[in-house]
């Protein structure tokens, strides 16, 4: 009896869903998973369109910053290399100021051009006669500072542009959240305009406003990642500069003789090279 039971009823259900299939079938999609994300765009609000249209300009010049930036770098670190091993080899600073010449990108160099600027330029005080007692402490200050503001021009030249991509990773995701809230107003004008609140009324304009979410965070999560991995490599080229600073200056003590400044020609790096 419970078998008999238990078949009725689930001849019953069948036929009423195979009835309501046949009354209300199913809406098929007019276009494609891409076509639909289009057709959304093109169908939007002004308002929405700005903002996508923003957010898609983020993304772009944040494209642009990461792949300059990452060549910027990539070169930094590559010549840096190459300046060390010339560095260290030479002789004398002015052999060693020739191997920097072809250097342009390297930090390295940099540093040591405004070092040896400074050591050029006490040495023709110093032939004038115009540096009667100064120090020798003074001299060196004088140094330390000429490295250290070529060190913090390169700092800032090699970090220039990284700002935007946290700039871009701290509004695009409020920018797009602000069409996502714009397009659900419109959804909701849409509703008390038509006086039905079902979901065909309802989905076109929530999907527009998503479709802003999505490019906010399209433009954002890049500039957060590459952002991150900027700052690590600006860090060790940073300290690089610090440490070739550091050894600039101890090169220049150890060269002195009888207490007097060193003169550029009496700076010999590959005789007080550092042991690897």
């Amino acid at each position: 009896m419970f078998k008999i039971l238990v078949g009725t009823i689930t001849a019953l259900t069948v036929t009423s869903a195979a009835r309501a299939a046949e009354l209300n079938p199913p809406t098929q999609a007019v276009h494609g998973g891409n076509g639909n994300v289009w057709q959304l765009v093109l169908s939007s609000g002004l308002v929405v369109q700005l903002v996508l249209a923003l957010l898609v300009l983020f993304s772009l010049v944040t494209w642009g910053v990461i792949i300059s930036k990452y060549l910027a770098i990539r070169q930094a670190r590559q010549q840096n290399r190459r300046f060390q091993s010339a560095f260290w080899q030479a002789t004398s600073l002015a052999q060693a100021q020739e191997g920097a010449s072809s250097l342009p990108g390297s930090p390295l160099a940099a540093v040591f051009h405004q070092g040896l600027a400074e050591l050029n330029r006490i040495a023709r005080l110093r032939a004038e006669g115009r540096l009667k007692g100064v120090s020798l402490p003074g001299l060196m200050e004088n140094l330390r500072r000429a490295l250290s503001q070529g060190q913090e021009a390169e700092s800032t030249r090699l970090a220039r542009t990284v700002t935007f991509l946290a700039t871009c990773a701290n509004t695009a995701p409020f920018i797009g959240l602000f069409g996502t809230v714009w397009g659900i107003m419109d959804a909701f004008r849409a509703i008390g305009a038509t006086g039905s609140a079902n979901l065909a009324t309802v989905a076109p304009g929530i999907a527009e406003a998503l479709v802003t979410t999505a490019t906010g965070l399209f433009a954002a999560i890049p500039a957060v990642v590459f952002y991150n991995y900027f700052n690590r490599r600006l860090q060790v080229l940073e300290t690089g500069m610090e440490s070739f600073r550091r050894h600039f200056l101890n090169l220049v003590e150890l060269s002195q003789q009888d207490g007097a400044f060193p003169g550029p020609e009496a700076v010999a790096p590959v005789q007080l090279r550092p042991e690897a």
